[in-house]
């Protein structure tokens, strides 16, 4: 007899079904099709999809660690544009290192909600078998080579990675994560140094959010910005506003299309901010009120919430369906993941490199 499937398991069906059609089924421009083979999250719709299920799944991380006891996380909230934008530009044969608030990069690429729970809190069905926690989560099969929770230690891997790719004539470029608070490190200057010197085909996504762990960005660096230090190296560098998904969408098209033809490096900055606190649960209870509020009033999924209504690309009855389904899924990888098992004892020492 065939088992029948649970309700937590027929949702993330559900989820896994749409992706792979949404694959098939797009069509366009020799671009734009190199895009959706590895990526279908081009289109405005599923932009807004994509960043309704990384809020719902990071304020699930909040409801959660909440509760406690839960491991702690960094999440990214507010910082979703960015994420889904650049993922959207990125190709299969491409390659992503990332920092420690990576929920976004990884849901942008097509990781399982579920298994991504089941990592962060422990269980052998987790990406890395509940060995890495959040900090550390890598998806070979979705070529999410790294997480790093070490501040800046993804850039000179990132270098490391392009540097292979180039002397083993691979396809594809390197798309690398990190913070403002990164980049007021040596290893940026050493890694984007390189990278230039050596022609490497690195894209480089400072996620500028103003903050810096506990610390605001004022406090450390002069200037607001990141993107124009790449005229010190002979790379371009451009900043964009990072709560815009289409902008942060063409902009970082054009730059991995610089990437691809060039094998130059590309710094993009996406000009962002952190709305939740640096580590959960914990609100941005450190922020200036005026600040915060009015990067609030620049949250990107209610601006394009905004702009697909006024352009009449989106009802609001469509919408609700959209936050309903990113619900029912975030509620669908929780009961996998609590249904997980716990790794087994002989298994701690496996797959472990020191």
């Amino acid at each position: 007899m065939k088992k029948r499937p649970r309700p937590a398991d027929a949702i993330l069906t559900l989820f896994r079904s749409r992706r792979q059609r949404m694959v098939r089924g797009r069509c366009g421009s020799e671009e734009e099709d190199a895009v959706s083979s590895s990526n279908p999250v081009a289109g405005p719709i599923e932009m807004l999809r994509q960043m309704l299920l990384i809020r719902a799944y990071e304020m699930k991380i909040v409801e959660l660690g909440g509760k406690g006891p839960f491991p702690h996380v960094c999440t990214c909230v507010g910082q979703e544009a960015a994420a889904v934008g650049v993922v959207a530009a990125l190709r299969e044969e491409d390659r992503i290192l990332t920092n420690h608030r990576s929920a976004g990069h990884l849901l942008a690429r097509g990781a399982d909600p579920g298994r991504m729970l089941a990592e962060v809190m422990g269980r052998a069905t987790g990406y890395c078998k509940g060995k890495s926690g959040t900090l550390h989560i890598s998806a070979k099969e979705l070529g999410v080579l790294l997480t790093s929770t070490i501040v800046g230690g993804e850039l000179s891997l990132a270098t490391g990675v392009a540097l292979s790719k180039s002397m083993l004539k691979e396809k594809g470029i390197v798309a690398c994560f990190f913070g403002d608070g990164a980049a007021a490190e040596g290893i940026f200057h050493e890694s984007v140094n390189l990278a230039s010197v050596w022609d490497l085909p690195v894209l480089y996504v400072c996620e500028n959010n103003h903050w810096q762990a506990f610390v605001h960005r004022d406090e450390t660096m002069r200037g607001a910005f990141i993107a124009p230090r790449a005229a010190a190296y002979g790379i371009e560098g451009l900043t964009v506003d990072g709560n815009d998904v289409e902008a942060v969408h063409a902009a970082a098209l054009e730059a991995a299309r610089k990437v691809r033809e060039t094998s130059r490096p590309f710094l993009l900055e996406t000009y962002t901010y952190r709305l939740r606190g640096h580590m959960e649960p914990e609100p941005a209870a450190g922020a200036d009120p005026k600040e915060l509020e009015h990067w609030l009033g620049k949250d990107p999924i209610a601006r394009m919430k905004r702009t697909l209504l006024e352009r009449g690309e989106a009802t609001p009855e469509d919408i609700a369906a959209m936050e309903a389904e990113a619900d029912a899924v975030v509620d669908a990888a929780e009961a996998f993941a609590a249904a997980s098992p716990m790794p087994a004892p002989e298994e701690l020492t496996t797959e472990v490199y020191a």
